[in-house]
């Protein structure tokens, strides 16, 4: 169908390149022991944190969303137990925390307390997080200002693969396992445990999804949306869109002498 060849062509263009050799900055160990549970065959985080954020997200999310979400983080987690250096120096409650809400801004909920009329979704879901996590944490202590950067650039920069893959290694873990959902597994993760957890929280709708949320983004703030990954679906699909004028390529040297 017509429908599915543009956007696969369209999520191609949202890929950089996915590498199965992770950037891993270096960093002090990291000894702290959370509780943990199974979900989709893989074992996660399980702090009180992290099971509100579950809430706070499945309640912000439609069932098309919150799928690619599990699924997001659930590909980190794998990521961090094939590789021993990650395992020894991720922030794993930081990384499932930013992986859960990492799409807070694509809540299509009239006056959504997640959503703003002038920022990209990155940036609306780095904010909510970050404020959920000041507004729940029974442990202000634990959350000093680093811990909450590292989740606010987890968020922020997940679309950006080109720049997260330089940065802290919980930064590069969250991009890197959302990302695989699109393209299939890597960074060790075999075929049979990739499919393990596509098999407990499926794809559902998923293109058709994913396509209207980014037609959605494009038509109520397309000021968001120039010169990202996402001007194409405003440019193929939203009335009166127009990128032209409002690239950088069009705007930079407009007020040059």
């Amino acid at each position: 169908m017509k429908y599915t060849t543009i956007t696969r062509s369209l999520l191609l263009g949202f890929q950089a390149s996915l590498s199965t050799q992770l950037y891993i900055p270096s960093a002090a160990p990291n000894t702290t022991t959370y509780p943990t549970r199974t979900i989709g065959g893989v074992t996660v985080v399980d702090t009180e944190l992290v099971r509100e954020a579950q809430a706070f997200a499945r309640s912000h999310s439609s069932d098309v969303v919150w799928n690619h979400v599990v699924r997001g983080w659930l590909y980190g987690t794998l990521i961090i137990a094939h590789n021993d250096t990650l395992r020894a120096t991720v922030d794993a409650e930081a990384h499932a925390l930013a992986a859960i809400l990492h799409d807070l801004g694509w809540d299509q909920t009239p006056n959504s307390t997640t959503v703003s009329s002038d920022r990209r979704f990155e940036v609306d879901g780095a904010i909510a997080a970050r404020d959920f996590i000041r507004d729940h944490s029974h442990d202000q202590k634990a959350w000093d200002s680093h811990r909450l950067q590292l989740v606010w650039d987890s968020i922020a920069l997940h679309t950006q693969d080109s720049i997260y893959k330089y940065k802290e290694h919980t930064v590069a873990v969250t991009g890197s396992g959302i990302l695989m959902d699109f393209y299939g597994p890597s960074a060790g993760i075999t075929q049979q445990e990739y499919d393990t957890v596509l098999s407990a929280f499926p794809k559902v709708q998923f293109n058709e999804g994913i396509n209207q949320t980014f037609i959605w983004l494009c038509g109520t703030k397309p000021q968001t949306t120039y010169d990202t990954f996402m001007q194409p679906w405003g440019d193929y699909y939203v009335s009166n869109y127009s990128s032209k004028g409002n690239r950088v390529f069009d705007t930079i040297f407009t007020t040059s002498a």
